[in-house]
């Protein structure tokens, strides 16, 4: 039995308000390991939608949000290892169109929050890459919207040049279009 305390998570800020990271701890043993994804007293946010993606190698989700009902949402990745991109899509906030990349994986042991407001984008690094979303909105599909995760405003710098992505993703807008709705 592994004894669970909140001193296992550090909780840092970025330089983007209400944009942070968890770092956490794996502990390893003979049977494989144990970590801790979440402790909702640590973050302070109430998280009711929780969702599992995987994502092939070479592969980019986003830049994801909704209109409507938007998402804060904590992400962590189980297996493998993500390149996360946050994108600042809060209109009234002083680093609108700012973002925040990390890497995220099974063996950093470290998380993200993006407050509601936020574009969220990652592209997958290893073969097979799962990740872990809690959400403080549920899903609301007439809402969805995406940029484009190549927009020449937002200029990301993602580590692949050139990531297979969905059709739906593909007609994602410019960040532009975005800021004009």
């Amino acid at each position: 039995f592994i004894k669970i305390n909140q001193r296992q998570m550090k909780k840092i800020n970025t330089s983007i308000k209400g944009l942070f990271i968890i770092k956490g701890k794996r502990f390893l043993d003979k049977r494989g390991f144990f970590r801790e994804l979440l402790v909702e007293k640590i973050i302070k946010k109430k998280l009711i939608f929780h969702v599992v993606s995987k994502t092939k190698k070479n592969f980019l989700r986003g830049l994801h949000l909704q209109l409507n009902k938007s998402q804060g949402k904590y992400i962590s990745v189980v297996k493998g290892k993500i390149f996360d991109v946050a994108v600042d899509c809060r209109k009234k906030s002083p680093t609108f169109g700012k973002y925040y990349k990390i890497i995220l994986s099974e063996k950093n042991c470290t998380s993200i929050y993006m407050p509601p407001g936020f574009a969220h984008g990652l592209v997958g690094l290893d073969n097979e890459n799962i990740v872990v979303y809690h959400c403080t909105q549920y899903r609301d599909k007439r809402s969805e919207t995406g940029i484009k995760w190549n927009d020449k405003d937002i200029n990301i710098r993602w580590p692949i040049k050139k990531p297979k992505i969905s059709s739906k993703d593909s007609k994602n807008i410019s960040f532009k279009n975005f800021a004009n709705l």
